[in-house]
């Protein structure tokens, strides 16, 4: 009994150090909606739904930092998401699946340890591009190859981000495969950068993701599991992921102007032919190019209005003629209070070509149910509060 009533204060007298030198934040969204599929495997479909459509997904989180003395901060955070239709974990049922990092900040930057965004989302997905920003996982580019609306996060990554230097800054990371004998299993590397001048906004990032079913698509899945789009699940057999992304957007008064080119790469495939859902005898690469342009106009200090298309095509795989995807969203957003949103999404996608399994090319739209026909629609209506 000693022994616990000297630990009990011993924890008091620590508690009441550290909440003296440092700072923390709970913070968090909730956001659900009625989500209508005009083709969800060949039937309507009606949903009550917190995950497909969404531009934030729920969360709740803790960050915070101590100081340390000549301008150096000891730093973590910890972001949980989940769903609000049933309470159950996101991210394969991941306690902090969204983030869990510490780290060291100071005049030098920050370096941070933990499962982090990949560098795409750093310095573009999360800040130029309409699913990041207002269109959500409908939005998305095609099968969001290119990851920008966060499709995976990466794991033990070491990371590194600059301070900001008149508006520019600039970072890299490595991931760390933990394969024993082989270091590059299930590794991978980012690079990127960003310039903030006024109205201007630029970035461009770089990733290269090896063993991607593993490293990207399952690293929180226990047991993994077949990956869904027909877009490119017939392609992670890869050997990596390789993606170039650049982004740009300029405002003028109320309107708002972004532009985005990504280059994705499926190279070496059929380097993991054991892969679920991969199409058997593949090789060669997978390329897929996409632009998007966008819009918005804050028609009244409550009320913001959006616009975007964007167009991907693939090349020739095995003999197949390729794939193209066009797409166009539109958006609007009426706020309550600060905290408080109601949004309305609605999205549009034809298919042409071959999918990745070979089959002809149908309209999936990220995170819904594959069409089963070339087009597909969504609308989706939704309320988001954050704390």
């Amino acid at each position: 009994m000693k022994r616990i009533l000297l630990a009990s204060v011993a924890l008091g007298a620590v508690s009441g150090t550290v909440h003296a030198q440092s700072s923390m934040t709970l913070y968090g969204i909730v956001d659900n909606g009625l989500n209508y599929v005009s083709n969800a495997g060949g039937s309507h479909q009606f949903a009550l739904t917190s995950t497909a459509g969404v531009p934030l997904g729920s969360r709740w989180g803790l960050k915070g930092n101590e100081a340390l003395g000549n301008g150096l901060s000891a730093i973590f955070q910890l972001e949980n998401g989940f769903d609000t239709d049933t309470g159950k974990l996101g991210q394969s049922g991941l306690l902090f699946g969204r983030l869990a990092i510490v780290g060291l900040s100071g005049q030098f930057g920050t370096v941070t340890a933990g499962r982090q965004y990949a560098s795409m989302v750093d310095f573009v997905g999360n800040s130029m591009v309409a699913a990041g920003q207002w269109a959500g996982s409908f939005g998305a580019h095609a099968g969001d190859v290119d990851n920008l609306y966060d499709t995976f996060r990466v794991n033990n990554v070491l990371k590194y981000t600059s301070v900001d230097y008149g508006g520019f800054k600039f970072g890299g990371m490595f991931s760390f495969g933990g394969q024993a004998g082989n270091f590059n299993r299930n590794s991978g590397f980012g690079i990127g950068g960003g310039y903030t001048r006024g109205p201007l906004k630029l970035g461009i990032a770089y990733s290269d993701m090896q063993d991607p079913y593993s490293s990207a698509y399952n690293n929180g899945a226990n047991p993994p599991a077949a990956q869904a789009s027909p877009i490119y699940s017939g392609f992670v057999s890869a050997r990596s992921l390789q993606v170039f992304v650049v982004g740009g957007q300029y405002q003028l008064g109320a309107t708002t102007l972004g532009m985005n080119y990504s280059n994705t790469r499926f190279k070496d495939l059929g380097a993991d032919p054991g892969n679920l859902g991969a199409t058997p005898g593949l090789s060669g690469t997978a390329a897929f190019n996409n632009v998007e342009a966008s819009a918005s106009y804050q028609l009244t200090p409550a009320v913001s209005v959006h616009a975007a298309y964007n167009y991907t095509a693939r090349g020739s795989v095995g003999g197949d003629s390729g794939a193209t995807y066009n797409q166009a969203a539109l958006g609007a957003d009426y706020t309550l209070s600060k905290r408080t949103i109601l949004y309305l999404i609605g999205a549009y996608q034809h298919a042409s070509g071959h999918n990745s399994n070979g089959g002809t090319a149908v309209a999936a739209l990220d995170l819904a149910s594959p069409s089963k026909t070339d087009h597909q629609g969504a609308v989706r209506i939704g309320m988001r509060h954050t704390f």
